[in-house]
C-alpha cells in the first residue's frame, strides 16, 4: 500500500540529499530563491506538509535535477499530496502512527494489556472503544478503522507481522466466553493462516519484563529507509 505519509519523508530525505550534492546550505537556496530559511527546513524536515509541485520543481531546477531523477521526486511530491482513507478517522485513531504503518514492510508490536489493534476480532475493538468512553457512533467508527487498517495483513500483502500478546489482554475479556473465545480464534487462525503472521502468547507467569514500560510497534521500510519506533501514551503516541 502506498502511504502518503512515508512518500513525504522519504522526499524531505531526497531533498535533503540533492541539497547537500549540490553543496549548498540552507541559506544559500533561500537566497537565491527568496524564500525564508524557515520555509525550506520545514519543506526539508516534514513540517510543511503540502509542498507544491511548482514549489519542489523550483528546488531542482537549482540542485541540476533533470529528466527521468527530476519525475521520480516530482512523483514522490505528487503521492505525497494524497489525501488517505486514515484521514476521515482521526477523532478515533493516530493518523500520524496509521499513516506509517500503512507503508511499512514490516512491524513489530507490544500492546500491553491490549490485544494489538490489527489482531482484534470487531467486537473485541467495540468493546475497547466503549471502555474508553465512546458513543455508538464513534464506535462504530473505529470498528470501521479498525477492520480498513486489518487489510494489511490479507492475503495479497507482503507485510510481515510480530506480535507479542499478553495473557491479560485475554484475561480480561474472559467474563465474556464469546468475546474470548472470538478473540483467541482470531489470533490462532491468523498465525496459523500465513508465515508472514507470528503471534506469541507472553503467559502471565513470566512475571515483570522490559515491555511493561508501556505499548509499542516498531515498523520497518523499504528502500534502506531507518526503522520507525512509536510508543503509545493515553494522550497520544510520539
Amino acid at each position: 500500500m502506498t502511504s502518503p505519509t512515508v512518500r513525504r519523508r522519504r522526499l524531505s530525505a531526497e531533498l535533503r540529499r540533492r541539497r547537500v550534492q549540490a553543496g549548498m546550505t540552507l541559506n544559500d537556496v533561500a537566497e537565491e530563491l527568496e524564500w525564508s530559511p524557515a520555509k525550506l527546513g520545514h519543506i526539508e524536515t516534514g513540517i510543511r506538509k503540502w509542498p507544491s509541485v511548482m514549489e519542489i520543481s523550483a528546488l531542482l531546477r537549482l540542485y541540476g535535477v533533470t529528466g527521468g531523477q527530476r519525475e521520480a521526486v516530482l512523483t514522490l511530491v505528487r503521492e505525497s499530496r494524497l489525501r488517505p482513507w486514515w484521514t476521515e478517522y482521526e477523532d478515533v485513531l493516530s493518523s500520524a502512527y496509521v499513516g506509517n504503518e500503512a507503508g511499512a514492510v514490516s512491524v513489530r508490536t507490544y500492546a500491553g494489556i491490549l490485544v494489538p489493534d490489527l489482531l482484534q476480532t470487531p467486537d473485541y475493538t467495540a468493546t475497547l472503544a466503549r471502555s474508553l468512553g465512546y458513543g455508538e457512533d464513534a464506535v462504530e467508527r473505529m470498528v470501521a478503522a479498525y477492520l480498513k487498517r486489518q487489510e494489511l495483513l490479507d492475503h495479497g500483502s507482503s507485510v510481515r507481522y510480530h506480535a507479542v500478546v499478553e495473557e491479560d489482554a485475554l484475561q480480561r475479556v474472559s467474563a465474556d466466553l464469546g468475546l474470548l473465545r472470538g478473540q483467541a480464534t482470531r489470533l490462532v487462525e491468523l498465525a496459523a493462516d500465513t508465515e508472514r503472521v507470528t503471534v506469541r502468547l507472553l503467559p502471565t507467569s513470566a512475571g515483570p519484563h522490559a515491555g511493561l514500560a508501556g505499548p509499542f510497534s516498531i515498523l520497518e521500510f523499504e528502500e534502506d529507509e531507518a526503522d520507525l519506533a512509536y510508543v503509545e501514551a493515553t494522550s497520544g503516541g510520539r
